[in-house]
């Protein structure tokens, strides 16, 4: 089996969206300490849960004999997050069997995809992609107790209110009827299903595709599908707009330009001459795009356009967005890579280095943990226009020189 983003938050790589915003917030990872028992506070989540609407019975059946469970608080506090260049990723997550896999499944379930176009927009190999970053189709779904990594979350000090709030859309799922307390297994975090939704997203976007009264999306692929573009959709997707174009740049690019939250019309981009990979041309109208370097001016460049911004809703790791987009686009189609000739991706200790750098001439990038995130990429590009460099946001080892 191929490592999917759930294996890869056990070992490689950080990509849930809650930890991409602690990262972008400078949330502390010092520990707090909890205080009380866990069984007093269960009991207490248990009479808020009955006041919420849930039946005894559900809340009986579900967290009757739950227990504190550790190494899902180990997990939350300890994960490493490495620094891994696009190209890595992709390498990674979007292989050949995976591909070819996911071809596969667009056949197979054709008649579902179809309908999930017609009713929510959103094509299939969009969620095909997520659905093989996320659980490598289903092979991977986690076997952890939901039930009790949400409640020793829950009853944690660090992110207590999210996770109630998760537990209790749990216990909501279970009196619907989709799921069985059993059927409620998956990664320590306590996502669900084969797109790994948490439990909030299941209550609310979840749709029963195989009419058998139930969402589940655990063991029913047209559920599954069904949902993941309803959830989508629901994220804002635009039908039949594009989202992730790979182009070629030319030398001379006004690099400031390039980033996610600079947006122009393609006619610009076609102006600045700004190409798709192959033989198409890029039409010159009004379509808003950003131009996206993840390795800067000499790596691969993207067109992102609206319907991106729904991947960095789904996932904020710019680097997941793009991994995941790019994968669609090649199910959809597109060539492979272009892989350019980028200069290696500064390691933690190197990252650490250059916002200490950053920091010491006055610019603010959050913490100082090597991770490269939004404000350290807005620095770099500032201090890139000072020294009359490209400002394409991508440092390197010559500008953590220079800097030094």
């Amino acid at each position: 089996m191929e490592v999917s983003v759930g294996e890869m938050r056990k070992s490689v790589i950080w990509v849930a969206a809650y930890l991409a915003t602690a990262i972008a917030t400078g949330e502390s990872w010092a520990a707090c300490q909890n205080t009380g028992s866990f069984d007093s506070w269960l009991r207490q989540f248990k009479q808020e849960a009955v006041a919420q609407g849930v039946s005894p019975q559900v809340v009986s059946s579900a967290l009757d004999g739950i227990t504190f469970d550790q190494s899902v608080i180990n997990s939350d506090r300890g994960q490493s997050v490495f620094a891994q260049s696009f190209i890595t990723f992709v390498d990674r997550l979007v292989s050949k069997n995976r591909m070819d896999r996911g071809k596969q499944l667009l056949g197979k379930y054709k008649a579902y995809f179809d309908r999930a176009q017609r009713e929510f927009g959103v094509p299939g190999p969009v969620i095909v992609a997520f659905w093989g970053l996320e659980t490598d189709f289903g092979g991977n779904l986690g076997n952890k107790q939901t039930l009790r990594s949400l409640a020793t979350l829950a009853y944690d000090c660090r992110r207590p209110e999210k996770f109630r709030e998760e537990l209790l859309a749990a216990l909501k799922i279970i009196e619907r009827g989709d799921l069985k307390p059993e059927q409620m297994r998956g990664p320590w975090a306590g996502e669900m299903g084969q797109t790994q939704f948490l439990a909030s997203t299941y209550l609310k976007y979840a749709v029963d595709y195989d009419g058998d009264g139930r969402r589940d999306l655990i063991n029913s692929v047209p559920d599954v599908i069904g949902s993941t573009a309803n959830y989508l959709n629901a994220l804002g997707w635009k039908a039949n707009q594009p989202w992730l174009q790979e182009v070629r740049v030319p030398g001379n690019m006004p690099w400031h330009e390039s980033d996610l939250h600079v947006s122009h019309p393609r006619s610009q981009w076609v102006k600045w001459g700004v190409k798709p990979i192959g033989n198409a041309s890029l039409p010159a109208d009004s379509l808003q795009a950003s131009l996206v370097l993840p390795m800067g001016r000499r790596g691969p460049a993207f067109l992102a356009y609206d319907n991106f911004r729904v991947y960095t809703e789904w996932n904020e790791s710019l680097i997941y967005s793009l991994t995941a987009g790019y994968f669609a686009t090649r199910l959809a189609g597109a060539p492979p890579l272009t892989r350019g000739d980028a200069p290696a991706a500064l390691g933690l200790a190197e990252g650490r280095q250059l916002q200490q750098a950053l920091v010491q001439r006055g610019y603010d990038v959050g913490k100082i943990d090597g991770i490269i995130g939004a404000k350290t990429r807005a620095a770099v590009k500032d201090v890139q226009l000072k020294l009359g460099l490209p400002a394409d946001g991508y440092p390197t080892a010559e500008l953590l020189s220079q800097l030094r």
